[in-house]
């Protein structure tokens, strides 16, 4: 695996473990009335987005073990050309179910 793409993915894995810490112990209703923290979720999941983007062209191999990357790369763009729509409940399910799959493919892939 190139350098840049074992950066790439610990980038992705930060982000992870940051909305993992600015989401612990609360529910959706609470994400929902916290703007600073819905603030927050989202820069990472636009970081998440983004690394995942540059990852498609600097190691295609390692970007296709990453389940569904091309629709990171959509979530991402929802979230940043989409910001005054974006529908909280469906970040959450992400968040909630989706997730941990991404983190478990990136510490494989770390190692």
């Amino acid at each position: 695996m190139q350098d840049e793409a074992l950066k790439l993915l610990t980038d992705i894995r930060e982000a992870l473990e940051e909305i993992k810490s600015f989401t612990a112990g609360i529910d959706l209703t609470e994400y929902e009335s916290d703007p600073l923290r819905r603030a927050a979720v989202e820069r990472k999941f636009e970081i998440i987005g983004e690394a995942c983007n540059r990852l498609s062209f600097r190691d295609e191999s390692t970007f296709e073990k990453i389940t569904n990357a091309p629709q990171i790369i959509g979530f991402r763009n929802r979230i940043i050309h989409g910001y005054d729509a974006i529908d909280h409940a469906i970040v959450w399910d992400v968040v909630e179910n989706k997730l941990p799959l991404l983190k478990a493919e990136v510490d494989r892939l770390l190692g």
